[in-house]
């Protein structure tokens, strides 16, 4: 089975949400200088690069990240091209899913590709096509973008209605050198007691073949 990796490198060359703490590595010791072993250190925000969103991100009463169930990070997964679509609607999803009635859907918008910079504006899901979602059963919605919401939108209305359909969300996934259609996806979340989110190490595997 192939495996794609669609985790976003992550150094200071990657940009991330205005105002949020930048990425950060530093050593505190090297081999070089007489030390046992190189050990580094690491500070960024939560959301910076591939990363799941918590419940409790957009609402002080939903779960934290080490709260939320892991099936939902890991199973069959479709993702579906959406290029070109800035307003993605059922329709839109129906046409791209192809039928397909996965628990997991991964958007490649394409809409992202300089990841030194952050974006001035992005695609965004409708309403509708969530609940589109979510009445055949979608339990994670992915995307190539750094939201699910639209930039400038502060009330957060798709994380919401993600949030009361159940379905986990991850965001800044690397799409660009997959293909539409089935995979199994990994992409679980750190074990971080009373955090909003956690970055993930996010894969696809190609489908055993029967």
């Amino acid at each position: 089975m192939a495996i794609y990796d669609i985790s976003l490198p992550v150094d200071e060359r990657l940009a991330g949400w205005p105002g949020d703490a930048p990425y950060r590595f530093t050593w505190t010791c090297r081999l070089s200088g007489g030390a046992s072993v190189n050990l580094g250190e690491v500070g960024m925000s939560i959301h910076t690069g591939t990363h799941a969103d918590a419940p409790f991100h957009y609402c002080d009463s939903g779960p934290t990240i080490d709260a939320v169930e892991l099936d939902a990070y890991v199973g069959p997964a479709v993702v579906a091209d959406v290029r070109g679509i800035e307003r993605i609607s059922a329709g839109g999803l129906e046409t791209a899913i192809r039928g397909a009635r996965p628990e997991r859907i991964l958007l490649k918008t394409g809409a992202w590709t300089d990841h030194s910079r952050f974006p001035d504006a992005i695609p965004t899901i409708t309403d509708e096509a969530i609940d589109w979602l979510a009445a055949r059963g979608a339990r994670l919605l992915g995307l190539d973008l750094p939201s699910v919401d639209a930039l400038d939108n502060k009330e957060l209305p798709n994380h919401h209605a993600l949030g009361r359909h159940g379905i986990a969300i991850l965001e800044s996934l690397d799409l660009s050198a997959v293909e539409p259609g089935m995979y199994e996806l990994v992409a679980l979340p750190l074990r971080l007691v009373g955090a909003d989110g956690s970055p993930v190490r996010a894969i696809l595997r190609t489908l055993a073949r029967t």
